[in-house]
């Protein structure tokens, strides 16, 4: 009984392996291609010609063209530079601050734990989208603000997991060593803290990216995000939903893009989550 459960086990590890090598190469094309966007384009993406507005999907434009004659491939693929970066700064805002605010609540408590935790239980109280909405309306809307807008309702949860980690490794013996040996409380919490508590924390930043990029394009189309000429997924999709009926393309190139890309990095994601249990470690 004991041999099965262990071929069982190693099939498991493996596929966990594979799969985290095929998302982490396809995310990493995702971010060379965002990268040398510029050189990847094969026309300007801001080039207008309304000779060929509206132009379906041909040899020479491979999306069509939008209503201004922009290719929109050009426009997608340097749009991904302002749509990935943009998650990814969001994500890593979010994360370091929701981390920050987690520790120093577990380790020092009292009443700064109090007020901090009732603050995040008010935020989390509200829809996260609709209250994004009213924050980014207030500050004037702009991808900028978008981006302040939703890492000012999306630290509670990292700000929650690092709080409950940071206890219960408050508690362990070799924390009350490190205390006895003299160690300082910003020592023990970059030394002995943060790498304990970091992997659930990062895991559920990989699961955010995806979430946080439909958040940000949600907020784009809506026009509370990038503003045109910018190229950005969202704000294309709103600048041509009125054109639907007549040419789909224009719309379905940037929201096959977010799709993709979603896709992507929730695949990578739950890899990763997969791989950091326990049960799928070999020995």
């Amino acid at each position: 009984m004991k041999e099965p459960t262990v071929r069982v086990q190693k099939i498991r590890r493996d596929s966990v392996k594979t799969r985290l090598i095929v998302f982490g190469i396809l995310a990493v094309l995702l971010l060379v291609v965002s990268v040398f966007s510029e050189y990847l384009t094969p026309c300007d993406p801001y080039l207008q010609d309304l000779t060929i507005a509206k132009a379906p999907p041909s040899a020479e434009h491979l999306l069509g063209t939008d209503r201004y004659g922009r290719d929109m491939l050009s426009r997608v693929i340097v749009g991904s530079r302002t749509s990935i970066f943009s998650t990814l700064l969001l994500v890593a805002v979010i994360t370091v601050l929701g981390t920050a605010i987690g520790v120093f609540c577990g380790w020092h408590g009292k009443w700064v734990d109090t007020v901090l935790m009732r603050l995040s239980d008010m935020f989390l109280a509200f829809p996260g989208l609709v209250f994004a909405l009213a924050v980014a309306g207030v500050l004037g809307g702009g991808l900028h603000n978008a981006i302040i807008a939703l890492a000012a309702i999306s630290w509670p949860k990292y700000a929650r997991i690092a709080r409950s980690q940071t206890l219960a490794q408050k508690e362990t013996a070799y924390i009350k060593a490190a205390k006895l040996a003299g160690s300082g409380a910003g020592k023990i919490i970059c030394k002995h803290i943060l790498p304990n508590i970091i992997g659930p924390i990062l895991v559920t930043s990989m699961l955010d990216i995806g979430t946080m990029m439909m958040e940000l394009a949600g907020l784009s189309f809506l026009g509370l995000g990038a503003k045109p000429p910018i190229a950005e997924w969202g704000s294309m999709m709103s600048d041509t939903r009125s054109l639907m009926n007549t040419a789909p393309w224009i719309t379905f190139a940037p929201g096959v893009a977010i799709f993709i890309s979603v896709m992507i990095f929730n695949l990578l994601g739950d890899t990763i989550r997969d791989y950091a249990d326990p049960r799928n470690r070999g020995r």
